[in-house]
């Protein structure tokens, strides 16, 4: 039912039932853990009304889980970068039959079913960072749109141009097409940008 993707590893669907409303994933070699993914695999939603909290623990704080956000039917995964979680003292421990794993170098992922209505009112901690790409996804359409109609804004016909030997000149067409191509591409993948 789940998958949690730790950055620059392969996916892992191995988790621990811990009761029928608790799962724990290990994550060893846990100082290269930088950000998590947890996702629903698609073979099992969630019961109507409830999703997934979830809550990251670091190795030698086993009683110190901290809530990094939820999953639902309707929100089926989420990043969370959890580099200023690991600095974190206090939190609470919702896993409360869990032992401590014997090597210190296996941090674990908690996710915990609850009703929406709780989860819904739930604070995630402040250092927690869930990355929302649809944020990104809006502002970087918003910054195009804003440049095109900059670059539209000094839009003259040919025969209004003064000829100005110095000034190089980009017809708003090749702006127009790029605009194009960038916002299909960022449709298609909005991380295709970090491999120019």
């Amino acid at each position: 039912m789940f998958g949690c993707l730790v950055s620059g590893r392969l996916v892992t669907t191995d988790f621990m039932q811990i009761n029928e409303k608790q799962v724990v994933f290990n994550l060893p070699d846990c100082e290269s853990i930088n950000h998590i993914v947890i996702f629903l695999t698609g073979t099992q939603p969630f019961p109507d009304g409830y999703g997934g909290s979830v809550y990251f623990c670091w190795p030698k704080m086993q009683t110190s889980w901290h809530l990094l956000g939820y999953i639902s039917n309707e929100k089926p995964s989420a990043i969370f970068k959890i580099t200023k979680v690991k600095l974190l003292e206090g939190g609470h421990n919702p896993f409360q039959t869990m032992s401590d794993p014997d090597d210190h170098t296996i941090a674990q992922i908690g996710i915990s079913l609850e009703p929406l209505t709780e989860i819904m009112n739930q604070t995630p901690e402040a250092s927690t960072v869930p990355s929302n790409v649809v944020a990104f996804f809006d502002f970087t359409q918003k910054m195009l749109h804003s440049l095109f109609n900059f670059a539209a804004s000094f839009a003259t016909t040919q025969q209004l141009m003064t000829p100005n030997p110095a000034e190089t000149y980009v017809p708003l067409s090749v702006i127009k097409t790029w605009y194009t191509n960038f916002e299909r591409k960022m449709a298609i993948d909005p991380n295709f940008w970090k491999s120019l």
